[in-house]
């Protein structure tokens, strides 16, 4: 197969964690050609979505990880898949690539994940569809909500909708203090809606991170640890990352979920569990590949080409 993945510039990739580089290793390995590109580089014009895209050979070097074997510009439609795995932010200029993307898609592209299951979902609102495992929440531009969201639960998280990596999550605790500031910056002063959800103590045990392939479920998840006095587990901000066997909840939420983002298009999405509850749906450019095959063996990026190959 030709496969390309649209992404963030390669230079900047660490391939010791990188979960597109897995993806592009183990596609390599069965001798797909992989070819690369960025949001930017796409474009519309009369006949369809084409795209500057770099053919690229993977060498094996740690730091020179990769050669250019040549450079060209392509119809989406020429290639047997095209991978979605831009990271956020989900900003306008996001949108505005998921828009190009379909109208390639019409044209007879295959895009994963599918552009409009990408946009449909928010990745912190689409819990919303799942309340049997949400612990209680509130969205809402008003602070007057906020504050006595606050007054209910006593212990509560406060985040940005469109936030990545643990950015802008603040938690207020029971006596209060800078619950006022945190929800003018958050909400920019009524501008912005704000997510509030009750605090889970089992936080300090991890966020875990359990990922759906082709509508199965991965059967370990990473568990994504504070560290310090940090609230947040996200690897990007600081956490450590232990992988772990799903616990009879986790697989009764991702067993739930997995056939429903199936048929809407979604071929990866990592899902993200504290305790018991569901806190996010992620579709965009899912992780944790890498971490959760060095720690237990168990093989993501060969489970994830293999439902490429089935969809294809």
């Amino acid at each position: 197969m030709q496969i390309l993945f649209i992404a963030d510039p390669l230079d900047q990739f660490k391939i010791y964690k990188d979960t597109t580089f897995s993806m592009m290793r183990e596609a390599a390995r069965r001798g797909h050609r992989i070819f690369a590109c960025e949001t930017h580089e796409m474009a519309w014009q009369n006949a369809g979505v084409d795209a500057r895209v770099r053919e690229i050979r993977l060498t094996g070097d740690a730091i020179a990880w990769y050669d250019v074997v040549q450079t060209r510009v392509s119809a989406l439609t020429e290639f047997d898949a095209v991978l979605m795995r831009k990271d956020p932010p989900f900003d306008m200029e996001y949108i505005n690539a998921t828009w190009l993307l379909e109208v390639a898609e019409r044209a007879g592209a295959r895009v994963f994940n599918k552009p409009s299951a990408i946009r449909d979902h928010s990745e912190k609102m689409a819990i919303a569809e799942f309340p049997q495992f949400v612990t209680p929440t509130l969205v809402t531009r008003d602070a007057t909500r906020l504050r006595a969201f606050h007054d209910e639960h006593g212990d509560v998280i406060y985040k940005p909708l469109d936030g990545m990596g643990g950015t802008g999550v603040f938690r207020i605790g029971p006596d209060g203090r800078n619950l006022g500031s945190v929800i003018e910056m958050l909400g920019e002063y009524g501008a912005s809606s704000v997510m509030a959800q009750r605090f889970i103590p089992e936080i300090v045990l991890g966020d875990k991170r359990i990922l759906v392939i082709g509508g199965q479920v991965v059967p370990h998840s990473l568990a994504r640890i504070p560290q310090g006095n940090e609230v947040r587990g996200n690897l990007a901000a600081g956490g450590v990352g232990e992988a772990r066997d799903l616990t009879a909840r986790d697989r009764q939420i991702a067993e739930t979920l997995a056939p429903i983002l199936w048929q809407r298009g979604l071929l990866l999405v990592g899902l993200d569990v504290i305790g018991d509850c569901l806190t996010e749906v992620n579709v965009t450019s899912p992780t944790c590949f890498q971490e959760i095959t060095d720690q237990t063996g168990f093989d993501v990026p060969k489970m994830f080409i293999d439902a490429l190959e089935r969809a294809v």
